[in-house]
């Protein structure tokens, strides 16, 4: 049977292979954490059209300018925080699959 990860391990010795392994692992489960969360976040925030209300104008509210303080304006800076780290883990898989690194 093929196995995937045999494709991509390093060949030059076990203890290279066990620190290949680790870090692939630990690459793997911080980037489902980070997209896990970022999926959560998007998904907890309201959209941006107000329905109907829209038709007839926009009226200012406490909560429209205090929006940079709101839980909504937390929200979305927690969810490009995530992004952010998924994109650097992501960044950070890939380095370590060149094989440049382990010869």
């Amino acid at each position: 049977m093929l196995n995937l990860v045999n494709l991509l391990v390093p060949t030059s010795g076990e203890s290279s292979y066990n620190l290949y392994i680790t870090l692939s692992r630990v690459m793997i489960i911080l980037m489902f954490v980070a997209a896990v969360a970022a999926i959560v976040l998007v998904l907890l925030q309201p959209g941006n059209s107000t329905g109907i209300d829209a038709l007839g104008g926009s009226s200012e509210t406490f909560f429209g300018k205090n929006k940079g303080k709101s839980i909504e304006a937390k929200m979305k800076k927690w969810t490009y925080v995530c992004l952010f780290i998924l994109l650097v883990f992501s960044v950070c898989f890939y380095i370590l699959q060149l094989p440049s690194i382990w010869s």
